[in-house]
């Protein structure tokens, strides 16, 4: 991405999303990244020089973006972000109004519109947007937060370390459970715009894991760039991730009957420990592509109102469009503070499923149906497995990346099929 580039999107979205009857108002917030400054100014740039007006919110986790877009009733929420990746990185994420992600159809007319000719589309000098800041827009959110927590419920008593990533979560992470009335340690909340990321937050939960077992805290609480994912650990510092962290909301959904049609909606990825778990409590697992996206899509097309992946995206569609690290710590803590019980003894409600992938640079993404030999070794494998395990290869996404992930009752066996599997697939792939 280049400033050239992100104003012409700006002008894009604002082309294709233009009200005829108003000025159309979209929302732009990012994380702490150093160039999102420059992109801001880009988007809004290209936004107003197309008639529409522009709303800054700043540094805000962009759960934080989607929640600002709908209750302030603007056309479009931006979100300068790449969320876990490292500073030098930038991505650009599309709300629709109501706080959903902006469906693929229309990305892809923003595209195409980035193609044409849009200076002939500009607005006249008197009819130029403005661009200005949303005020207080955190603690619109913060607020937000809370209200999802149980109002007979606090957090008093409660030492929690809050790991911001040094990125969007910084300072309404801790801000959220201080005002909750827990004791809050904040580690890595001071963003340089170089260290979001950086041996830290979901990625790097280790510093938060020492930080519980230093301070002697019953739970930690580590975010992402973006904070629209996190990474638990309880107070003995040992590491809960999504599937976990679902298998106690929806086992507690369906027994207090709130999860809808008793189905939780989960990744390919999620361990076969999570299905076993909602199962044994009455309910099943729906599972979709990776990608939070897709997750959503299965949600509101079947009405679903609990899904997310093992990596730490936790969608609760009855308080939130998208996935939010927050809102997922606080649904844990309110089940830990009713209960009385620690989220050591909680997260025993699933029993993991030995589960290794093995992650491989690949010089170019060959289709998998073309790959003979390698197709041959996974069938092999999974006729090994049976029942008792699963297998699934995959190409990254973003990265020029094969990922291969068994599931299987002997770690050391399955760990050795992966690498097996994914050594034929770097050779398959060489250039």
């Amino acid at each position: 991405m280049t400033g050239d580039v992100v104003m012409r999107l700006g002008m894009a979205v604002a082309a294709r999303l233009r009200q005829g009857n108003r000025h159309t108002r979209i929302v732009i917030g990012k994380d702490t990244r150093l160039s999102g400054y420059m992109f801001e100014t880009a988007l809004a740039s290209g936004i107003v020089a197309m008639g529409a007006d522009v709303w800054l919110t700043g540094p805000l986790p962009t759960p934080g973006i989607a929640f600002i877009t709908a209750s302030m009733r603007c056309d479009a929420g931006i979100v300068i972000s790449a969320s876990h990746n490292p500073f030098e990185d930038n991505g650009i994420k599309l709300f629709a109004r109501d706080g959903y992600k902006l469906p693929d159809e229309v990305e892809l007319e923003i595209e195409e519109l980035m193609r044409t000719d849009l200076a002939s589309h500009r607005a006249g000098a008197g009819d130029i947007g403005y661009s200005r800041k949303v005020e207080d827009s955190r603690g619109r959110y913060v607020v937000f937060c809370k209200g999802t927590f149980p109002n007979d419920l606090t957090l008093d008593g409660l030492k929690i370390v809050v790991d911001g990533a040094n990125g969007a979560a910084y300072r309404v992470g801790p801000a959220v459970f201080e005002e909750l009335g827990a004791n809050v340690v904040a580690i890595n909340v001071k963003p340089d715009g170089k260290n979001i990321n950086d041996n830290s937050g979901a990625l790097h939960p280790e510093s938060m894991c020492e930080a519980v077992r230093r301070e002697k805290a019953q739970l930690g609480i580590a975010f992402d760039g973006d904070a629209d994912r996190l990474v638990l650990c309880d107070e003995h510092g040992a590491v809960i991730d999504g599937d976990a962290v679902m298998a106690l909301c929806a086992t507690r959904m369906i027994g207090e009957g709130r999860l809808v049609k008793n189905t939780l909606v989960a990744t390919v990825m999620s361990n076969l420990g999570l299905e076993r778990a909602v199962k044994d409590a009455g309910g099943k697992v729906v599972r979709t592509a990776v990608g939070d996206r897709y997750v959503v899509e299965e949600m509101r097309k079947h009405g679903y109102n609990l899904g997310g992946e093992q990596s730490g995206h936790l969608i609760f569609l009855d308080h939130m469009t998208t996935g939010d690290g927050i809102i997922a710590a606080l649904r844990v803590l309110a089940v830990m503070v009713r209960e009385g019980r620690p989220l050591s003894e909680l997260a025993c409600v699933m029993k993991r499923t030995p589960q290794v992938l093995v992650n491989v640079k690949v010089d170019k993404k060959v289709p998998l149906d073309e790959l003979a030999d390698v197709r041959r070794m996974i069938q092999g494998v999974e006729r090994d497995l049976g029942d008792d395990g699963r297998v699934l290869v995959r190409y990254s996404g973003t990265e020029a990346k094969a990922r291969v992930m068994i599931e299987g009752p002997d770690e050391a066996r399955i760990q050795e099929m992966a690498q097996g599997i994914a050594d034929a697939l770097v050779a398959a792939c060489r250039v």
